[in-house]
């Protein structure tokens, strides 16, 4: 219950402050055309806010509405998800967004998305320089990495060490490491001491390398105790730290990855057990292991959750990290470069969405919220503000009605044709873009919901 109300708190935290700023850049350009704000709110405030407040001589109603699914700026004399049409059946008033030139009204629509992707470069600058850049490089990984039979049927072999493509060298173990082997057509490697390559077709399926089950490629990590968990099946046959599993049920196993794998057969088993024998023949396993420097061999049950009890020593206790520092000066242009990698990645990405596979990989408040820390972390809350306020930024500039994007894509219609949509054609267009998210997001949530249930 703890961490998910620390996770709780990050994601209101940082959704508040992306709302509250991005709403605060439509009011500032609103504010310097002269154009009324009749609310500004955090969060909508669907039949009752939970706070308000109308400033003395202001036209302005602040507030913060009950409904964390964003929050809005209704600046009077346009038509937007308040869908407020008895303002625009009245006479046009010089202070309202409609009587004003069409290059105001624009800035006045991407204010929001200008200040939402500025904010994420900003924040990446500052991490660069208060907490630098901290990674274990994939190249210093010695023990190699574990590979699935997709990654072996191109000609990778357990343990190779990950070196880089004919773009450029691997940094560290994430998914732009995915991503870059996914779209070479060579990758260098170091095989028993050795240099060498391997050509790739330059056009895997990012999303199913990420996916699958065991994925592409993980850091290969042995299968030697470091911790025993106090009453666990491994606590109860004596094991001790150091010991190494070498084989269970008759297979050998040459890695904590490759125990873990064989584990999950056993979930295979356990999830269409019929009975409580079932389900024990399941949960029970045969053991080979090294313990003081001999071999041992014992059955045991596991727990219902399948696990023995013992933990390994995890990438970032077998290798050392590296730290680059950056100066304030330096960590400008590094934390910019970074926002706009992030983006391009982002973007790039969005592509699986429009598969079956992707579709389900859409995620809700649910999937954002579990992204933060268990614990709280102001670094990794930092970071994850920044990638958000970088999806929302990009999220509200698409051209969808009910969006900013759908708001600036009628403006510069107008600029260019000199003709102003009609108001009955953006209230509908309102509408349409209105379902068109209510949709979105329940796909999102509803997913998160079937995960929770084991159902995908």
């Amino acid at each position: 219950m703890e961490v998910f109300l620390i996770r709780v708190l990050q994601f209101m935290l940082a959704i508040s402050l992306l709302v509250l700023l991005h709403e605060g850049g439509h009011f500032f350009f609103a504010k310097l055309f002269g154009v009324r704000v009749d609310k500004f709110y955090i969060f909508f405030d669907w039949k009752f806010s939970l706070f308000k407040f109308k400033p003395k001589n202001s036209d302005t109603e602040y507030g913060v509405g009950w409904l964390p699914l964003g929050g809005y700026c209704k600046i009077a004399g346009m038509i937007d998800e308040s869908f407020d049409t008895e303002q625009m059946k009245q006479p046009m008033q010089p202070w309202e967004f409609r009587a004003k030139p069409a290059w105001q009204r624009l800035l006045i629509m991407i204010g929001g998305v200008m200040v939402n992707f500025v904010l994420a470069l900003f924040i990446y600058s500052q991490i660069l320089f208060w907490w630098g850049d901290t990674y274990i490089p994939v190249r210093d990984m010695t023990m190699g990495m574990k590979f699935n039979e997709e990654a072996k049927s191109y000609g990778f072999k357990d343990g190779d060490i990950l070196i880089g493509t004919e773009e450029h060298a691997f940094k560290d173990f994430s998914a732009d490491l995915y991503r870059d082997i996914s779209e070479a057509h060579r990758v260098d490697i170091i095989r028993d001491g050795k240099p060498m390559s391997i050509a790739l077709p330059g056009e895997l399926n990012l999303l199913n390398m990420m996916k699958a089950d065991p994925s592409f490629v993980r850091p290969l990590l042995p299968a030697k105790v470091d911790s025993i968990l106090p009453g666990s099946p491994a606590d109860k046959l004596g094991m001790v730290k150091g010991d190494e599993i070498l084989a269970l049920n008759g297979k050998p196993v040459d890695s904590y990855n490759e125990f873990i794998d064989l584990l999950g057969r056993r979930a295979d088993m356990l999830a269409v057990a019929k009975t409580s024998a079932d389900s024990m023949k399941a949960r029970t396993v045969t053991l080979v292991y090294s313990h003081e420097g001999a071999k041992d061999t014992a059955t045991t049950a596991l727990t219902p959750e399948l696990k023995l009890g013992f933990t390994v020593q995890t990438v970032a206790g077998l290798y050392k990290p590296v730290t680059r520092e950056y100066g304030f000066l330096e960590s400008i242009p590094a934390g910019i470069k970074y926002g706009f990698h992030v983006l391009a990645s982002y973007v790039d990405d969005l592509k699986y969405v429009f598969s079956a596979e992707g579709a389900k990989s859409l995620g809700g408040f649910g999937a954002i919220g579990s992204l933060f820390p268990p614990m709280w972390d102001w670094y990794m809350f930092w970071k994850m503000t920044a990638f958000l306020s970088i999806i929302l930024a990009f999220m509200n500039i698409l051209p969808i009605p009910a969006l900013d994007g759908g708001h600036v894509l009628f403006l510069l219609y107008e600029m260019v044709t000199r003709r102003k949509p009609s108001e009955t054609f953006m209230l509908y267009a309102e509408y349409v873009g209105f379902a068109i998210l209510i949709l979105l997001m329940v796909v999102a949530n509803l997913n998160d919901i079937l995960r929770a249930i084991g159902y995908m």
